[in-house]
């Protein structure tokens, strides 16, 4: 992709004859609220990057694939054109910054298990071993039953070089946060994971619960993906059949999977030899997928005071269903062609008004539907330092509500920009949404990937505050061919633009929010 005549020197504003929609009055400017004219351009401008962005010719804008060029091409030209320069600052990667991603597929699976030097024939049926490596492969490890641990740093010398083998039955209760949090927050303890970060050469699951293998294997049999340089590989992970781990526990003389189960609910449990070794190996397909994320700029009239990112991902999941479906492209429309055109129509309203004193960068994001990678890709090599970004927005599925709905913070209570934000809705006379029940969404979208490096990331959205219909969409639409553009809703996304263009007024002005962040004073007297 490359827009090598349209990336030199920064463009002069188009006149209003260029477009119509540039005559658009600032909103900091504004001596009342927005006309019905004023909110009629907007509108109109929504639905045209959304018809667009989630037509079939974009084919599900999947990364590495034509849709993606189709889709960076036209949000530049559009960026370009309402009078953005590059914010890659790369001269050789103007407005395309390059991602690398690693697909990985799981391939082969074996397992073989030994009772003093003997084979214990297990159905290659009844196991299933993955890794996160192209190739991962131990040994003759023996087995220890660790019960309910899940590791920690006394653990290592008793993990090192062993399987450690765990009862599905036994996990245990998820993580929610905090008291009464939402359903969707609910988050499962990775007790694998915490037991190889605590040395263990394997981790073994004997699915005695409610999941099966078939379940398991349907869902790790999926491709994996990571950013290229992330370190991959030397992990293994174990699933088995509980009719197959009798087998092995009896031909070994160790206690049955009740009584490992009565053994491991004692307090002070600690770890038990089950006479078993194991060697396992699995092996994973690997895809490079070159892709990008898109970077946009509006310059701040006072360099080195900080910047603001606003950001909305990309990409989406291309063909998401097979014939003899009628529809079998992923538009995602509101997933996320919305908040593209939010951020947009945010950046013609920015760009138009009044010089700003912080740069503001606009971020398109690639592979946020597989793992926040683009964000991710952003925060590990930012075009400016990320200790000088003051505040950043995300905006993902913006048009599910109509006009006048309470606005949510998804991230509130997690960063110091809570106060900031509540002047600004007050100001615009914009009711924020009580409770946190919107942070059920903090870890599932882009500003997490931020938070993770201390950046103060949140997304503010009216989609949020109307528990039925977010409800109606995630289980009806979302990541379906049915995400198109006849779904989106333009109300809840003009008011999204609005408040979008505000906060983002707010945070860039020097003054009223402080590098170092603000005084109670101040914000109080932010006008």
């Amino acid at each position: 992709m490359n827009l090598s005549a349209r990336t030199g020197a920064r463009p002069k504003r188009l006149a209003g004859v260029a477009m119509a929609v540039l005559a658009l009055v600032p909103l900091a400017a504004m001596a009342a609220a927005p006309t019905k004219r004023q909110l009629a351009q907007i509108e109109a401008q929504l639905r045209k990057h959304v018809t667009t962005l989630s037509s079939d010719e974009y084919g599900g804008r999947e990364p590495g694939t034509p849709g993606e060029t189709l889709t960076l091409r036209y949000l530049a030209r559009e960026w370009f054109d309402i009078g953005l320069e590059s914010g890659t600052n790369e001269p050789g990667n103007a407005w395309f910054a390059p991602v690398e991603l690693v697909e990985r597929e799981p391939q082969g699976s074996r397992a073989q298990f030994l009772h003093s030097k003997r084979r214990v024939a297990v159905a290659d049926t009844s196991t299933f071993v993955v890794t996160s490596g192209l190739r991962s492969l131990i040994e003759n490890a023996p087995l220890i039953y660790v019960g309910r641990n899940s590791g920690g740093d006394g653990a290592r010398t008793e993990l090192a070089g062993r399987v450690a083998v765990i009862l599905d039955s036994e996990a245990p209760p998820a993580e929610s946060g905090k008291p009464g949090a939402a359903p969707a927050a609910v988050r499962p303890v990775d007790r694998a994971g915490l037991l190889l970060a605590s040395g263990a050469a394997a981790v073994l699951t004997v699915l005695d619960g409610d999941r099966t293998l078939e379940d398991v294997m349907a869902r790790r049999r999926r491709a994996g993906y990571a950013l290229s340089g992330e370190r991959l590989g030397g992990d293994i992970e174990v699933f088995l059949a509980p009719d197959a781990a009798r087998q092995l526990l009896a031909a070994a003389g160790a206690p049955d999977l009740a009584g490992l189960k009565a053994a491991g609910a004692v307090p002070g449990f600690s770890a038990k030899a089950l006479g078993i070794t194991g060697s396992f190996e699995a092996t994973n397909r690997e895809t490079r997928i070159k892709t990008h994320n898109l970077i946009g700029k509006i310059e701040g009239r006072r360099p080195g005071s900080g910047a603001v990112v606003l950001m909305a991902h990309w990409d989406h999941f291309g063909t998401c269903a097979e014939a003899p479906a009628e529809k079998q492209i992923c538009p995602g429309a509101v997933d996320n062609a919305s908040g593209l055109s939010v951020i947009t129509e945010v950046a013609r309203l920015l760009s138009a008004g009044k010089p700003m004193d912080r740069d503001v960068y606009l971020v398109a994001t690639t592979g946020e539907e597989l793992g926040l990678l683009g964000a991710l890709a952003f925060a590990e090599n930012p075009p400016v330092p990320l200790g000088s970004v003051v505040a950043a927005f995300n905006v993902d599925s913006s048009g599910l509500v109509p006009a006048g709905l309470p606005v949510s913070v998804i991230g509130q209570g997690m960063t110091p920009l809570d106060p900031g934000i509540a002047k600004v809705l007050k100001t615009m006379k914009r009711k924020l949404a009580s409770g946190d029940a919107a942070n059920a969404f903090a870890r599932r979208q882009d500003s997490w990937a931020l938070m993770q490096h201390d950046v103060p990331s949140v997304m503010v959205s009216t989609s949020y505050s109307d528990p039925a219909r977010l409800e109606a969409f995630m289980d009806n639409v979302y990541h379906r061919p049915t995400d198109d553009a006849s779904r989106v809703v333009y109300g809840g996304m003009v008011d999204d633009v609005l408040v979008q263009t505000e906060l983002v007024r707010f945070f860039a002005d020097a003054k009223v929010w402080p590098a170092t962040g603000p005084t109670s004073s101040q914000v109080a007297g932010a006008k």
